[in-house]
């Protein structure tokens, strides 16, 4: 039956993994269903570990990300993966927006990990301007 069906009509439901991928929140379908696997994606409050969990119109999908999480109303499914602006016709954004409060400082910007290998050039003048003594000599 899904062959029968225009190019141009919306999908009425559609696997998370695709969703994902066709929205461009996901780089790749494998990357999708890794995300999904982790336990990193809610549909509807409850978290799901399966890439075939089908989503609809009206669904509430939450996405962690590395540095922020997505809170996402899907709008429709996709047909192709498009340009983003096709992309984003495919869901509303409903996240929050950041707490003033929770940014990170100058110092945590500037400090590395240990073992995170060399300094980029504009992350040594970040360090270098919170050390203004070093240039005393």
């Amino acid at each position: 039956m899904a062959q029968d069906r225009p190019a141009d009509m919306p999908v009425e439901r559609q696997r998370l993994d695709k969703w994902l991928f066709f929205t461009r929140l996901q780089k790749s379908r494998s990357i999708a269903q890794k995300t999904i696997e982790q336990g990193l994606v809610m549909v509807n409050e409850a978290r799901v570990v399966q890439s075939s969990t089908m989503v609809k119109p009206g669904d509430i999908v939450t996405l962690s990300l590395d540095r922020r999480d997505l809170v996402l109303k899907v709008i429709a499914g996709g047909t192709r993966r498009g340009p983003f602006e096709e992309a984003r016709l495919l869901y509303e954004d409903l996240t929050p927006p950041p707490d003033p409060e929770r940014r990170l400082s100058a110092y945590d910007l500037a400090t590395r990990e240990r073992g995170a290998g060399r300094p980029t050039k504009k992350e040594r003048r970040a360090i270098e301007g919170l050390k203004p003594w070093l240039d005393e000599d």
